[in-house]
């Protein structure tokens, strides 16, 4: 009895990696659902708090006295390497390109831009949002605190909310949001949040943000991440318009190739053809020929052979031999 060989799960992966990329019949798309909207609405309010509880100069502006005056980065000073890749995790110029080429394989493996244009927003809202936060309150760092105890508002700075944190939340949670089953959504979800997370306790350690920030990158990068089904149609006619785009590139390129040109096309004939041409177009004239059976000129011979209709001349010698000598007239 045959049994087919069992599979592992590498070769299940390489063979669908062999198959031809096609799109999706259906792609699931997260719908702003009711649960959702309570979740961004509970978000945005923690957002409030925080702002409002660092601009009165709360309990939480003095928890971000006392850690850093804690100072994690010396208390633990074995991990601090660790700590300075670690938080490579959250600068956008090297997690938006790993991001970007893995949505990108994704794209062309469906056949749809939709991955990469809801990075594309989600970075812009990014921008728009976290950036005019930094510049509008203008908080200082702990590295460049004046007064004790304030909370270092609108004095020139740029680092509340963490940019670190929120980038983390965004460009990793892209992935969990993107997923195609809701289990690798569950699974991307929980380890996008402790990625992040650990990249906003690192930001504390090494003491370039306080605590507050890192709490306000949080919430502004999940606000993001909740908002974008709402983005959704902008995406479907951006990706729409990309495509419409192609297609007419694609038929100008092919008018452009049937289109002759004004020199007549070079056709290049063997030379039996083109003998025969010339043939087909000046004949000889025909020779016309007695009946009876014809020999080829090579065959006939000098001599007249025996049984010839030509009778031999008695005084005919062969060229090259001796003559006999004639009868002189007259002797």
């Amino acid at each position: 009895m045959r049994t087919e060989p069992k599979l592992t799960r590498l070769d299940r992966v390489f063979a669908r990696l062999d198959r031809e990329p096609e799109r999706p019949a259906h792609i699931d798309e997260p719908k702003m659902s009711r649960h959702r909207v309570v979740l961004l609405a509970a978000t945005l309010a923690f957002y409030g708090a925080i702002v409002w509880a660092v601009v009165i100069t709360s309990w939480l502006v003095r928890l971000d006295w006392q850690v850093m005056f804690f100072r994690p980065y010396q208390q633990w000073s074995e991990i601090h390497w660790f700590v300075d890749y670690y938080v490579v995790l959250g600068q956008r110029g090297p997690t938006a390109v790993m991001v970007a080429a893995w949505l990108g394989w994704r794209s062309w493996r469906q056949h749809t831009l939709r991955p990469l244009l809801a990075l594309g927003v989600s970075l812009l809202l990014l921008n728009v949002t976290v950036g005019a936060a930094k510049y509008g309150m203008g908080r200082l760092g702990p590295h460049y605190a004046t007064v004790i105890g304030s909370n270092e508002m609108w004095r020139g700075g740029d680092i509340f909310p963490s940019g670190h944190t929120a980038n983390a939340v965004v460009t990793w949670g892209i992935l969990a949001y993107m997923a195609s089953t809701p289990r690798a959504r569950r699974w991307l979800s929980a380890v996008s949040a402790v990625t992040s997370l650990g990249v906003g306790m690192a930001t504390v350690y090494l003491g370039t943000h306080w605590l507050s920030d890192v709490l306000l990158g949080w919430a502004a990068g999940l606000l993001i991440l909740l908002a974008l089904p709402w983005f959704e149609p902008l995406i479907a006619r951006c990706e729409a318009r990309i495509f419409e785009l192609r297609d007419r590139v694609r038929a100008r390129r092919r008018r452009a190739s049937s289109v002759p040109t004004g020199l007549p096309p070079l056709v290049v004939t063997p030379l039996s053809a083109e003998r025969d041409d010339v043939a087909a177009r000046s004949p000889r004239t025909p020779v016309y020929l007695a009946p009876g059976p014809h020999t080829s000129r090579a065959e006939r011979t000098p001599t007249t052979p025996a049984g010839s209709r030509r009778p031999q001349h008695p005084e005919r010698h062969p060229r090259g031999s001796a003559s006999s000598a004639r009868p002189v007239a007259g002797g």
